[in-house]
């Protein structure tokens, strides 16, 4: 007679890796589905095809790290009260470039992968003019094992680039940096507002299959007006740009033409509330859904149609015609994504960060600010904005965003063709360190006349 086991739980984990900052502190994230204790179970974090591979062990209700690896002893713990609601993630403390790679975290019978990958964001400066070009180099630090950095334009070819050069520091850990220089092209000429399109993607290989390279990408811009410079004969025809006070972090150089909405009548300032049916359940909202925050523990909630796989959330109120304002206060978190996004948004799967996909959105990653086009678009904004105002003009086809301090234009999205209700959208980010577990919040809107 044969005996059927049935599966009480799954253990789940990330999609994406985890990135971590060495010298900090970072959750690998793992948790039961259903939502049951694991107060009485066996649960295991493990290093992926390596010799003696236990991370953190507990069993019978309490940590046994006798066979810990060496080189995670007291850096590691899970978090006893969240264990009787499921939570079975890991703490690791003082982030190594060693500690780079997949792990497995195994409950009973049931196991997740949950990959970890070590490195900082990028920066690119300008050097300068040199052989009839714009000298530009990117230096990467924190890495390991050792990058590999490459320079390619916007059609995804390789550009002649200098060596690169690569040193260590006290902690192992490899800096990287590697010049190139743009010369202009028929492409990126001074005509309209034509940019050459740079990428510098930063590899990081690991030893096995499982989780085998993390891609940095980054989006660099260059004016084209700016390549008459180097060529003195075309002074004369050229719109001079200083370049005494450039200096690039997040890798961009972007000059903004200035947007100013004209006077119009009929924007309405809508009372955004967020629609819990769209919240994917990491998402917690506030009793009076203006607040969003990323929780530690997945929520037991319907997977009705219109809920969300990854973790983001709709407003309740969608509109297919007119102009409609709202603000989102962002105050000092180090994540979020915030826009607006169509009806037919994928809800269950992937979706490109980009209007193809029904997404017209900005985005803070530690201090990269994007603004989703396809490719994607660095935004150097010289003063971190606390509260961001979206508005949009759907007979226009325009998304526009603004820093509130002082009223000043981010970034805008125009000449879109809108078919379909359109709705705000938002999107917490892991709120894993304390810099970012503060909530995204729907701001009341003060009607003043700059917007008219």
């Amino acid at each position: 007679m044969a005996v059927i086991t049935l599966k009480r739980f799954e253990v789940l984990g990330p999609a994406d890796p985890v990135v971590a900052v060495a010298g900090e502190d970072v959750v690998l994230p793992c948790y039961l589905k259903p939502s049951i204790s694991a107060m009485d179970l066996h649960v295991e974090w493990f290093r992926v095809q390596i010799d003696n591979p236990i991370v953190h062990l507990y069993r019978d209700h309490e940590d046994r790290n006798e066979n810990q690896l060496p080189s995670y002893r007291g850096r590691t713990s899970l978090f006893p009260e969240e264990l009787k609601k499921g939570n079975t993630s890991l703490k690791l403390c003082d982030v190594r470039g060693s500690d780079d790679g997949p792990y497995k975290c195994f409950v009973e019978s049931q196991e997740c992968l949950v990959s970890v990958a070590v490195g900082t964001q990028p920066l690119i400066s300008i050097e300068g003019y040199k052989e009839g070009g714009i000298s530009l180099v990117c230096e990467s630090k924190g890495w390991f094992p050792q990058p590999q950095v490459v320079w390619m334009d916007s059609e995804g070819h390789s550009l002649p680039a200098g060596h690169t050069e690569t040193h260590t520091d006290s902690m192992g850990l490899f800096t990287v940096r590697r010049r190139v220089i743009v010369q202009e092209t028929e492409t990126n000429s001074s005509a309209g507002s034509a940019l050459i399109k740079l990428l510098i993607l930063i590899f990081n290989y690991q030893k096995v299959q499982i989780c085998n390279h993390y891609v940095k990408l980054i989006i660099c811009c260059i004016p084209g007006e700016m390549f008459h410079r180097a060529h003195p004969w075309k002074v004369t025809f050229a719109v001079i740009f200083s370049l005494s006070a450039v200096g690039i972090t997040g890798c961009a150089v972007l000059i903004h033409r200035f947007v100013k909405l004209r006077k119009k009548r009929g924007i309405l300032a809508i009372d955004v509330t967020l629609d819990p049916d769209t919240a994917n359940p990491w998402l917690i909202l506030s009793e009076d859904r203006k607040q969003v925050r990323h929780g530690v523990i997945w929520q037991d909630l319907p997977d009705n149609p219109e809920r969300f796989k990854y973790q983001s959330v709709l407003g309740k109120e969608g509109f297919s015609s007119g102009r409609r304002y709202w603000e989102v206060q962002v105050g000092d978190k180090t994540y979020w994504r915030l826009g607006v996004a169509s009806e037919s948004i994928n809800r269950k799967g992937y979706f490109a960060l980009n209007p193809s996909s029904g997404l017209w959105a900005l985005s803070l990653t530690g201090n990269e600010y994007l603004a989703f086009t396809d490719p994607s678009v660095l935004l150097p904004l010289s003063v971190k904005p606390r509260k961001v105002g979206v508005y949009v003009d759907y007979e226009e086809g325009q998304v526009s965003f603004y820093r509130m301090e002082d009223k000043s234009h981010i970034y805008t999205f125009t000449g879109y063709k809108f078919s379909e209700k359109l709705f705000p959208f938002l999107s917490s980010g892991f709120s894993y360190h304390s810099e970012n577990s503060a909530p995204l919040i729907i701001s009341p809107v003060i009607y003043t006349d700059w917007r008219n």
